[in-house]
């Protein structure tokens, strides 16, 4: 079932209590409802991941992207917000779990939530979702081929992303990883070595890789997307959420 939505940009706030921008997409026709917090990827604020955020709503979730890049580049267009975020190292991870937990406070104050709220990103924002469930209290994240949660960036680039996988005994729910077999960042054998943390930690998780699928295989408007993959593995996030978001 298609459920009505409104979709709107808000303010709300988010790390040190700084006033941010952010797209707000919720269902009109179901009470109560499950939310998540949706982390854009390091191309930003774009309209691709504002879709991803209504097709959340479509499927009964009230959804939040906050824009990471606000503070940066206020009002500016993604691609250029992004050039600046990237030049200056990307968003700190500190004041990236601020963010998050703004925007899943406000998404626990919409009138019709039922409390609970999961986070959700690909690229740069798998890895700022398995960061923000390891520093907040969640109900369930997901993890989109998240670069650099082991292993660091690349000779040259200017991203000062850290491994994080030592956070995995903080995890605070359970985790669904998807993850392309083709891909480099991560690439099988990084998605092999967190998958043995959180086993070692105990902490609840199913990863699925897809074969021919490399990195963002979701992203409709790249030539990397892989419809089989990606219709999969949309499948698998609503199945996730439908376990750990109902009421």
């Amino acid at each position: 079932m298609t459920h009505d939505l409104r979709a709107e940009t808000i303010r709300f706030q988010g790390a040190g209590g700084a006033d941010i921008e952010g797209y707000l997409a919720q269902p009109t026709d179901v009470r109560p409802f499950g939310s998540v917090v949706v982390i854009h990827h390091l191309p930003g604020y774009d309209e691709a991941t504002k879709q991803m955020a209504r097709r959340f709503a479509a499927e009964g979730y009230a959804a939040l992207m906050p824009n990471l890049y606000s503070r940066e580049a206020p009002g500016a267009a993604p691609d250029d917000a992004a050039a600046v975020a990237r030049a200056q190292g990307g968003v700190p991870d500190e004041r990236l779990v601020g963010d998050v937990d703004g925007a899943a406070r406000h998404l626990r104050g919409l009138d019709g939530s039922n409390g609970k709220v999961a986070v959700i990103g690909h690229c740069s924002g798998g890895r700022q979702a398995f960061l923000a469930a390891c520093s907040l209290a969640l109900d369930a994240a997901v993890d989109c081929y998240g670069a650099f949660v082991v292993g660091n960036p690349p000779a040259g680039s200017s991203l000062s992303a850290r491994p994080i996988v030592d956070l995995s005994p903080n995890l605070s729910c359970p985790l669904l990883g998807l993850f392309g077999a083709d891909d480099k960042f991560p690439s099988p054998a990084h998605v092999e070595e967190l998958d043995r943390a959180l086993t070692a930690s105990g902490k609840a998780h199913e990863f699925h890789s897809f074969e021919g699928a490399g990195h963002a295989f979701f992203a409709v408007d790249r030539p990397s997307y892989r419809v089989e993959a990606a219709n999969e593995g949309w499948r698998l996030i609503f199945d996730f959420f439908n376990r750990y978001l109902a009421s």
